[in-house]
């Protein structure tokens, strides 16, 4: 993120050299993607994946594998053209329709609180485990933590080392669990592409949990902000996309192979919370602590995720954002945290809602910015899209509806 006003100006990108495109590969283009994959890798991301696990054992393989081959093409999509064009997503949709932004910023950013309300309370339920403290007190630690990251002199490059260091952390220590509980590894490959329960539920869900709401735009609105833009980094954009959604992929795998050993031995996870008694299950008193820091790195990531993407959508609101973007991030944080300390819990039902939202950002969004990609190549500095890709983000946008309505059903169903 930048540290002051003078980043965001124009004459200063002018008149600074312009590093090459693989320069900005190397630099630029890894926070973006880290950024992509921790959002995604949140407290929703690691009890998901834990009860899927636990409902369709090695057949969750192949919802998966489906989800992020969705997950690329909405990726690819989103990124190109956010990062062709150099402007973020609710630019873009004003562009085609005048006000269509404001709706997709204020719908991201709501979606982006009632989220973060629930990152706030997985950061205590992570010092919790690890050292007994009491959630809220946990909570508030967590907050302070992440403000700290946005106050320091260079807080955008504050915010991607620590993004990447505890993505590598949630990474390492998951494969040391999946090695631990020694899950049918062979079962699950076959049934990756051979399941014996294909559920298209849990398949859209885990669409919806990847790449809905503000995480489909959070590594590209990086971008931006990192000043890329033109099809002269088409490659590296193309690039990034499918690894930031790897990287989320392979935390998918490990976990979902990390829980499998331990229910493919018939162990029954504690309903109250699952993935904490698979950890202990697997590892004893150490899987508690292993748990705890992985839930907070998962959860404080995210809070960092959702505080940034969310206050990139504020920015249509005026210039005034961008000079104050730090302290309105910030501020983001503290409501979110206020929120969840006078709740004193975790807000199951703000989440059932935040679930609604997500599936219907996503192709509200990704409609826009297909329009975009097949109709305003004036947006895009003249380049020609590729067609496969435009039919290829149509029918996941068309999958991308019905993950809403079913989202929305089982929403209203829940809460009535």
């Amino acid at each position: 993120m930048p540290t002051s006003s003078a980043d965001h100006t124009e004459p200063a990108a002018v008149a600074s050299p312009q590093p090459t495109p693989a320069l900005r590969g190397r630099r630029q283009f890894m926070g973006a993607m880290f950024l992509m994959a921790t959002s995604a890798i949140g407290p929703g991301f690691i009890t998901q994946t834990t009860l899927f696990t636990d409902q369709l054992m090695a057949a969750f393989a192949f919802a998966i594998l489906a989800s992020v081959v969705v997950d690329i093409v909405i990726q690819l999509n989103v990124w190109r053209v956010v990062g062709v064009s150099g402007r973020r997503a609710q630019d873009l949709a004003n562009s085609v329709v005048p006000g269509a932004g404001y709706l997709l910023a204020f719908l991201d950013v709501l979606g982006g609180l009632i989220f973060n309300i629930g990152n706030i309370a997985g950061t205590s339920l992570g010092l919790n485990a690890i050292f007994g403290l009491d959630v809220r007190v946990g909570g508030a630690i967590s907050a302070l933590v992440a403000i700290g990251i946005f106050l320091v002199r260079q807080a955008g490059v504050a915010m991607d080392r620590v993004v990447i260091l505890l993505g590598f952390v949630m990474i390492g220590l998951t494969t040391w669990v999946a090695i631990t509980t020694s899950p049918p590894v062979g079962d699950a490959l076959l049934q990756s592409v051979a399941p014996e329960t294909v559920d298209l539920l849990v398949i859209t869900t885990l669409i919806g949990g990847t790449v809905g709401g503000y995480i489909v735009y959070a590594g590209a609105h990086r971008l931006v902000d990192n000043g890329v833009k033109g099809e002269r980094y088409v490659r590296q954009i193309t690039r990034s996309s499918i690894i930031g959604v790897a990287i989320t992929a392979v935390m998918r795998v490990l976990l979902f192979l990390a829980i499998l050993g331990v229910v493919a031995g018939g162990a029954k996870l504690d309903a109250l919370n699952p993935p904490a008694s698979a950890f202990q299950i697997a590892l004893g008193d150490t899987g508690k602590i292993v748990f705890g820091v992985i839930m907070w790195s998962a959860a404080i990531t995210s809070v960092i995720g959702a505080s940034y993407t969310s206050t990139s959508f504020l920015k249509v609101l005026g210039s005034w954002v961008g000079r104050w973007e730090r302290w309105v991030v910030c501020g983001f944080i503290v409501v979110s945290a206020t929120i969840f300390l006078i709740l004193g819990t975790t807000p199951v039902n703000l989440l059932v809602f935040a679930g609604a939202f997500n599936a219907l950002i996503l192709p509200v969004g990704l409609g826009f910015l297909l329009w975009v990609a097949a109709r305003r190549q004036d947006l895009l500095g003249g380049y020609k899209y590729p067609r496969w890709l435009i039919v290829a983000g149509a029918l996941a946008w068309a999958l991308t509806v019905y993950l809403g309505y079913s989202v929305i059903d089982l929403s209203l169903e829940t809460l009535f």
